[in-house]
């Protein structure tokens, strides 16, 4: 899974905006010589067939970005449709026995659909971008080529209305200001549109970081105020049409966390809807969300051809559950487990339930539960774990478990283990227990002792996943039989990798001579 700031999904610290990745920084190419490009198509690129060479890299595929030099955001500008980690992946896959690596290039310009940006400077001169490198400077960057063009038309409305409205930006020295940070993320799932015509015509979702504890406090009616002016100027019945909706966070701690716990709706739609991997995924601003869309999307459809057809899966790592429920739709399972720390992903999950098939006949549930605590309880039961880590990869005792499972060191699980349910009679009752959800069928889930014989590994952090994947290796308890990557983040060193695990060592058959044996005389 792919974080904005950094790593983590609850802090972010130490307060650098990147991009893509928090990797060790490459020093800044020279720039490019500046040629009109042609624009970018609203088609995802096709896969690349890596063998034993890489095609060379088209010319044209230059970033000509005019915050390169100073924006933190991209480490590259050339060669945006492979980066050269590709080579490597390459390479240390085939070693592996895997000739079959692919690369998807994706869209290389206008791709990123979700931005988190710090708000400094002044009323008069707001910067609203990314902290350079090293410092506590914002950079501006209203002509970002990596973002949707809707956000960069959300950022200069927002310029106008601070100004506009004498709206203090934050001053991290004093603590004093109004508006810390601003996410905007957009929405392409427009219905009402033909398909070619989505991308385009994103609408955008604002959340405003406000520096105070809540909606009473006496900066409020510039809160307000600053919202009326977005949805006036942005909204559907202005000439722009690019606002899907405002949000407010309400933050007033010292530390690098961006935003606080308390979020209120103050205008347009509640809900933001994204269509990826055939589903329709809900997703609140206070949940975890893909800045890539149309990568992501390609990453779905990849990885729903590993999973068997009626199959029971654990989807660890889960967010709002988009993976797993992607993929219970798609391949049918029985059940499908979603296992997610962060609480505030639940509603997400709750509403995307509520758009799935009424056809589908399996148990599906979703459990707010930290995954290195006791993850044999997750994985008993599954015969196909999807893991999707945060960039410092899998945690310890999560690949210790996987290293070692087997039917010896299995227990039957306790009744009081939450992800054991009592059969509903009902299908499809959606039940509020605490901290998990349940959605149940007349489908029966697997019982504890079954095995996982598929592991689905999806890494924004290629140096931890080589490490993870070396361990898993290690034991011969896992082979590894497919990998792929994406290019969720083009202008950095950055690779999404899909890899596939089978349970059990590589055979080691000895080749047999083909034709008939003569007989003897």
């Amino acid at each position: 899974m792919h974080l904005y700031l950094l790593s983590s999904r609850v802090s972010f610290s130490p307060p650098v905006f990147w991009h893509a990745s928090s990797s060790a920084t490459l020093p800044f190419p020279a720039p490019a010589t500046a040629k009109p490009l042609p624009p970018p198509s609203s088609r995802p690129a096709k896969s690349l067939k890596l063998e034993a060479a890489i095609p060379p890299s088209n010319s044209k595929c230059a970033l000509e970005c005019p915050h390169f030099q100073s924006c933190s955001g991209c480490t590259h500008e050339l060669d945006l449709d492979r980066p050269s980690v590709v080579d490597e992946a390459a390479e240390f896959f085939s070693k592996l026995g895997v000739s079959d690596f692919t690369f998807d290039s994706s869209r290389l310009w206008e791709w990123r659909c979700r931005a988190k940006l710090a708000v400094r400077g002044s009323s008069a001169t707001p910067l609203i971008g990314l902290y350079e490198e090293g410092t506590h400077n914002v950079v501006d960057i209203p002509h970002c080529k990596a973002h949707h063009p809707r956000i960069n038309a959300a950022v200069e409305l927002l310029r106008k209305g601070i100004t506009a409205l004498r709206i203090l930006p934050y001053d991290e020295d004093q603590g004093t200001g109004d508006l810390r940070y601003v996410q905007m993320a957009v929405t392409t799932h427009n219905t009402s549109l033909p398909v070619s015509d989505r991308y385009k015509n994103g609408k955008v979702q604002v959340s405003l970081v406000w520096n105070t504890r809540n909606e009473t406090s006496p900066s409020s009616e510039k809160l307000t105020a600053l919202a009326q002016f977005l949805w006036r100027n942005g909204g559907p019945r202005s000439n722009e049409n690019i606002i899907h909706s405002v949000w407010a966070n309400f933050q007033t701690s010292s530390n690098n966390i961006i935003f606080g716990n308390r979020w209120r709706h103050l205008l347009g739609e509640m809900d933001l809807w994204e269509h990826v991997g055939g589903i329709d995924v809900s997703l609140a601003p206070s949940s975890f969300g893909q800045a890539n869309t149309r990568a992501f999307d390609s990453l779905l459809w990849k990885l729903q051809k590993y999973v068997p057809r009626r199959s029971s899966v654990s989807d660890l790592y889960a967010g709002a559950g988009v993976i797993g429920l992607s993929v219970a739709a798609s391949r049918k399972c029985r059940s499908v487990k979603c296992i997610e720390v962060n609480k505030e992903s639940k509603l997400s999950f709750e509403k995307t339930v509520e758009r799935l098939p009424k056809s589908l006949d399996g148990s599906i549930s979703w459990h707010q539960a930290d995954t290195s605590a006791e993850p044999l309880s997750w994985l008993m039961g599954s015969e196909v774990v999807i893991v999707d880590p945060p960039r410092k990869g899998l945690d310890a005792s999560l690949v210790d478990a996987l290293k070692t499972i087997s039917f010896r060191n299995l227990k039957p699980m306790s009744s009081t283990d939450g992800s054991q349910v009592k059969e509903e009679k009902r299908p499809w009752v959606l039940r509020a227990r605490e901290s998990s959800v349940y959605v149940r069928s007349s489908t029966t889930a697997d019982g504890p002792l079954v095995l996982p014989q598929t592991l689905i590994y999806i890494s924004c952090g290629w140096e931890s996943f080589k490490e993870d994947c070396k361990a898993l290796l290690s034991t011969n308890k896992w082979r590894l039989e497919h990998a792929h990557g994406f290019n969720f983040f083009p202008g950095t060193q950055s690779i999404e990798v899909l890899a596939v695990f089978q349970r059990g060592k590589v055979a080691n058959l000895k080749k047999k001579k083909l034709g008939k044996k003569k007989k003897r005389s």
